[in-house]
């Protein structure tokens, strides 16, 4: 998507030429690193100020381009908002793992504990689902799709782990694949209102009280 879009564009603001033309490997590396900062930025705008009211301009400004510029190394403020989200992501999945069978709970517990120590992460994900409730949200589908494909991708995963012992044998696993999710959710929230609010605590009596069986 991205470099579709520098490819219409011609040139980038560091001289990223069209597609099919000959670049000096430090021209391309120094475009790269800027298109870098410029999603840098955005996550912190975008985890402050939310999707709509999240300035471009702003952007521009903190790395020294101005908004035309910014404009040659994404499209509009939706690429680089899900550029901004595709990273989060691959941030998660690096420091917590794809959930698997036996895994679900340790994953999930994973995420919260990075979750406390990536405020601007944390910040954009809470600001932004929010807004997403909004119908019109450019980003309305995809945060209903991700809650919606999380939940059923956790509940075979739970339906395994009552198979074997390892999660309650009286809880609906559809439902729980749901509450997990909310849960993680609404502890963040609290967090991020109050840091002395301890996350990790927090999610592991969840786990405690409601996933495990009892001893």
């Amino acid at each position: 998507m991205i470099e579709a879009a520098e490819t219409a564009a011609g040139a980038s603001a560091e001289g990223t030429p069209a597609r099919g033309a000959r670049t000096p490997r430090g021209s391309y590396a120094k475009g790269q690193a800027r298109r870098q900062a410029i999603v840098d930025e955005a996550l912190i705008v975008f985890g402050r100020s939310g999707f709509h009211s999240g300035s471009l301009r702003e952007i521009a400004k903190r790395v020294g381009l101005t908004p035309t510029g910014l404009m040659h190394h994404f499209a509009d403020k939706e690429e680089l908002f899900t550029e901004v989200l595709r990273q989060r992501d691959e941030k998660i999945r690096a420091a917590a793992g794809d959930p698997a069978e036996h895994t679900l709970i340790q994953q999930a517990t994973k995420v919260v504990a990075y979750n406390q120590e990536s405020r601007g992460l944390t910040s954009l994900y809470a600001t932004v689902s929010a807004e997403a409730t909004d119908s019109e949200h450019p980003a309305h589908e995809e945060f209903a799709r991700r809650y919606l494909e999380g939940a059923e991708a956790a509940t075979p995963l739970l339906v395994a782990g009552q198979a074997d012992g390892e999660v309650r044998a009286d809880i609906d696993p559809a439902l729980a694949a749901r509450l997990i999710s909310a849960v993680m959710d609404g502890i963040q929230l609290q967090w991020l209102l109050d840091e002395s609010v301890d996350m990790n605590a927090l999610f592991a009596e969840f786990v405690r009280g409601y996933l495990r069986p009892e001893a």
